[in-house]
């Protein structure tokens, strides 16, 4: 046991005393907070953490010790610590980019705004399983900061996420021995909420196969109709952006997503390698994109011609008529939506033409889950499956004929 020690106050008041180790913690410089490395292997300098135990009476210090020392035994023990939700949402933050892309990192920073704002200020150790569910309820009902009136509700998907980031955060602190349990565990968002969303909020359905085919009619004249059939045939906008010629192969008729442009706040170009070994893929061309890819090689060379030295060389497939390459908000907004305008069709995101892509190979085509999801660049079929393949009206007939088969309504009169 611990040496304890009687100390008397000021007031006359009788207490006892004692410190005990309770781990190593890193060593940080007094003056600037920052954590010291050791020069020789860059590991954080350790050094004794140490608690101090004060009671009124002697007992309770040697109770206090000793269920201290017990949960240490165990793993279980969570050393006290004034560190505040903002401040464990930096370092979790700091963690996490060790091991996602940078675009998924700012989408991290971005969903925790609201919780850095409403809940940051709170000591880890004292928030609660309440404290994150008013603060679910809250922006459920009044968290939209961009895009719409200020104070409106927040879409429930979006609400999901925000909680999402939290849940995966906090369970980061329980592991670290941060926190004892996760207060964002149980957390969900209310049944009415889910409805009163369902009910109001309006969700673009991905294109029905009439409409996609209505689309690829439509375009042919298009100076882009390869590029964007290449979205049309499950590549994701960042990869159709990303592709260079030196991706693609017109005589063997495949392609390579090796490369990726992405976006950062709808601003910033990114290029990078795919996001997973998954999404690294070697594709075979359809014959009508592969002829499509082969008359925009032979336009781009006329137009290099007719620029001359104001052609930009760029390399990309998907480019403008001097050679400078497109980003993914260019070939949607100056492009895509035009066109989709044009048509009279429904405005979609390039990204949900994917869905019905894949929707399209899984239901109509009978494309096996595996190579479902290595088209799609995934690793999991299931994954693709879930989220990707969405059986509309018209998918759902072959399942009505087989109720007419089993009813016997194959010969009944309508």
């Amino acid at each position: 046991m611990a040496e304890i020690k009687k100390v008397v106050l000021g007031s006359g008041k009788v207490r006892y005393r004692t410190v005990i180790d309770i781990g190593y913690v890193p060593k940080t410089d007094p003056a600037t907070g920052e954590v010291i490395t050791d020069d020789a292997t860059g590991k954080p300098v350790m050094k004794r953490n140490q608690l101090t135990i004060t009671k009124d009476k002697r007992k309770d210090v040697e109770n206090e010790v000793d269920r201290i020392r017990g949960q240490m035994a165990t793993g279980t023990y969570v050393a006290p610590s004034k560190m505040t939700v903002a401040e464990w949402l930096d370092e979790w933050l700091r963690l996490k980019a060790r091991d996602i892309e940078v675009t998924s990192i700012h989408g991290y920073r971005n969903a925790l705004v609201h919780a850095y704002e409403r809940l940051g200020h709170i000591r880890l150790q004292e928030l609660t399983e309440d404290d994150v569910q008013g603060f679910v309820d809250a922006i459920v009902a009044a968290g939209r900061r961009k895009g719409g009136k200020p104070g409106t509700r927040l879409a429930v998907s979006t609400a999901q996420g925000i909680l999402s980031r939290l849940r995966e955060a906090l369970a980061r602190a329980v592991v670290r021995k941060l926190v004892a349990t996760n207060a964002a565990q149980f957390v969900k968002v209310s049944l009415q909420d889910r409805k009163t969303d369902r009910r109001e909020r309006r969700r673009e359905k991905p294109w029905t196969m009439a409409e996609v085919q209505q689309f690829i009619k439509g375009i042919e004249a298009d100076r882009l109709y390869a590029p964007l059939l290449l979205s049309l045939m499950g590549l994701r906008p960042a990869e159709v952006c990303g592709m260079r010629w030196e991706d693609v192969d017109l005589k063997l008729g495949t392609l390579e997503t090796a490369n990726t442009r992405t976006m950062i706040n709808n601003k910033t170009v990114l290029e990078k390698d795919t996001k997973t070994e998954a999404g690294e893929r070697t594709l075979p061309l359809p014959k009508w994109v592969w002829e499509a890819l082969r008359k925009f090689r032979a336009q781009q060379a006329r137009e290099r011609l007719a620029a001359g030295e104001g052609y930009t060389d760029s390399g990309y497939v998907v480019v403008d008529e001097l050679g400078e390459a497109l980003n993914t908000r260019q070939l949607r907004e100056r492009h895509a939506y035009r066109l989709m305008a044009d048509l009279g069709l429904r405005k979609v995101r390039l990204y949900d033409a994917r869905h019905s892509c894949l929707t399209y190979l899984a239901t109509h085509a009978g494309v096996p889950d595996v190579v479902l999801a290595a088209w799609a660049g995934h690793t999991n079929a299931s994954f693709t499956k879930a989220k990707y393949v969405r059986p509309g009206v018209e998918e759902l007939r072959s399942a009505a004929a087989a109720w007419d088969t089993f009813h016997g309504g194959d010969t009944a009169e309508p």
